[in-house]
């Protein structure tokens, strides 16, 4: 299934940001079958609050596709999108979002609230969740556990 294939890309990702110290996340922009775009987490390395894997993604295609519009295009990302990049997401006018594992602390597609549904907004993309969720989770979880236990030591 391609929604796996391309999620992988995005685990991918997410543990190059592991490895440079950021939240693992990590986001593709998939155009008739290729990325075109990359991104994964580096607000602290970035000094950017904005620089989530989702805006990452959404930049790198615009610049590669040389328009900040990306109709027809898939985002795929290893966790629930927060409002900010929900918000990137129905700017850019992404068609589709595909994630792995839920965010009940800042999930924008029903964790928290459900910005994709919301009715008064003039856009809307389809937002399916759950897409390899047990082994982006456990990216997630493995990164904080072993943030901890480094604490613990320290």
């Amino acid at each position: 299934m391609n929604d796996e294939i391309f999620m992988r890309e995005a685990m991918v990702l997410a543990k190059q940001a592991w490895a440079e110290g950021e939240v693992p996340v990590g986001a593709v922009v998939v155009q008739g079958g290729e990325i075109v775009g990359r991104g994964y987490n580096r607000p602290i390395s970035g000094r950017d609050p904005s620089a989530h894997a989702e805006i990452q993604a959404l930049r790198d295609a615009a610049q590669r596709l040389g328009n900040y519009r990306l109709p027809g295009c898939t985002l795929y990302v290893t966790i629930e999108p927060c409002v900010m990049c929900a918000g990137a997401i129905m700017h850019a006018r992404i068609a589709r979002v595909v994630y792995g594992a839920r965010d009940a602390k800042t999930g924008a597609h029903g964790s928290v609230v459900d910005l994709f549904a919301e009715p008064r907004l003039n856009f809307h993309a389809e937002a399916i969740g759950g897409v390899l969720a047990e082994e982006c989770g456990k990216l997630l979880s493995d990164f904080f556990a072993e943030r901890r236990r480094a604490q613990d030591q320290g």
